[in-house]
């Protein structure tokens, strides 16, 4: 299983790879995800050309059936996001 790079790493290794502070990396990482939360929320695709693709997804409603009782049951309409890689990305864990 794969290590884990949490935020404060992630803020502390841009920081060491840009010269920058962590203060300032912070702040443009806040930044960053405040304007992609609004974006997809408002129906915007953000890209980033080679390395992810963000969009909102929607899904009709439909009829499950309970796993328990096997009664059918409605499941209303929802919305979520698709994220995609880009090529960038993905060659870089082949």
């Amino acid at each position: 299983m794969a290590d884990t790079l949490n935020r404060t790493e992630l803020v502390q290794a841009v920081a060491n790879e840009t010269n920058q502070s962590q203060a300032t990396v912070n702040g443009v990482l806040d930044a960053l995800f405040s304007t992609l939360a609004k974006s997809v929320a408002d129906g915007t695709k953000v890209t980033i050309p080679g390395w992810l693709a963000v969009e909102q997804t929607s899904r009709a409603a439909r009829t499950g059936r309970n796993p328990q009782t096997g009664e059918p049951i409605e499941i209303a309409a929802s919305k979520s996001v698709k994220i995609s890689a880009g090529s960038k990305l993905k060659a870089a864990v082949k």
